[in-house]
């Protein structure tokens, strides 16, 4: 991944899941097999940031929502 580019969800899951992919086949290099588990894990921490954000905003729009009801 280049190092700035900021990717969503669906783009950091789908390259998790193609890392996964390259390292269950066991053909990559232990320097390989390590460089792509550390992509894995950078891809696992954006997809979380981005469940939390997520989950954030669900949060504060139900608050909202919850406000507007009892007015």
């Amino acid at each position: 991944m280049a190092e700035g580019i900021v990717l969503n969800f669906e783009n950091a899951l789908h390259q998790l899941e193609q890392i996964v992919k390259e390292l269950e086949t066991g053909e990559l290099s232990l320097d390989d097999t390590i460089d792509r588990f550390e992509e894995g894990v950078k891809m696992v921490k954006i997809c979380h940031q981005k469940l939390s954000e997520a989950e954030r905003k669900i949060e504060v729009l139900i608050r909202e929502l919850d406000e507007r009801e009892t007015e």
